[in-house]
């Protein structure tokens, strides 16, 4: 299974469901040939649906415990999706060597910072391992702020909620030529108060 039918069923999931809405901003910004390191705050195991919306080519890394999701699960590892084992560090390495892999064959992966899911929507501190990865590379950094799936289905919830808006903003890529630094503790800084600041302006 390749990524193009993943973005299919997500697409195919937001389409039938007449209740939820998601849209979404900047997506120009991302360059069909360009591959990056995608970060987004994190709501809801329905961003990995949601996010589909961008419709580009990319791979997950998501904790491993959703790799045992009925359908969504099997799907992902069939697209080749990275499992993270959290407080593993030999999880870590392995997926620090398949983001690397991923990167090299000119697939874009996806990390959540945070490395876990928001209980209240607000974005919480960054771990290190996404801004190692793009300084590593040399790869560009792709900021995703998303909203409104921690509305359909939070953290700890079970049932879904209905009549719900999902969000999301592409910001502009940073290039490793912007960085201004090479310490990944301050690009994870800067990085979070620019998503957090954009998800307070979505939410105006």
């Amino acid at each position: 299974m390749n990524n193009s039918w993943m973005v299919f069923q997500g697409l195919v999931l937001i389409k039938i469901n007449p209740l939820w809405s998601v849209s979404v901003e900047g997506r120009e910004k991302i360059k069909r040939k360009q591959e990056y390191v995608i970060i987004s705050n994190h709501q809801s195991i329905l961003d990995i649906v949601a996010f589909n919306i961008i419709r580009h080519r990319l791979r997950w890394v998501s904790k491993i415990e959703v790799f045992k999701v009925p359908l969504l699960g099997w799907s992902m590892k069939m697209a080749k999706y990275i499992a993270l084992e959290r407080g593993n560090k030999h999880s870590v390495a392995h997926m620090m060597e398949k983001c690397v892999e991923s990167l090299n064959d000119r697939v874009s992966v996806v990390i959540f910072p945070e490395g876990t899911r928001s209980l209240t929507g607000r974005i919480g501190k960054f771990k290190t391992g996404a801004f190692q990865l793009a300084l590593k590379t040399g790869k560009p950094i792709l900021p995703v702020v998303l909203d409104g799936t921690g509305d359909i289905l939070p953290k700890k919830g079970i049932i879904f909620r209905n009549r719900r808006a999902v969000r999301l903003r592409v910001l502009d890529p940073v290039f490793p030529a912007d960085f201004g630094t090479n310490d990944p503790e301050v690009l994870a800084e800067r990085l979070q108060k620019l998503m957090s600041d954009n998800l307070d302006d979505i939410r105006k």
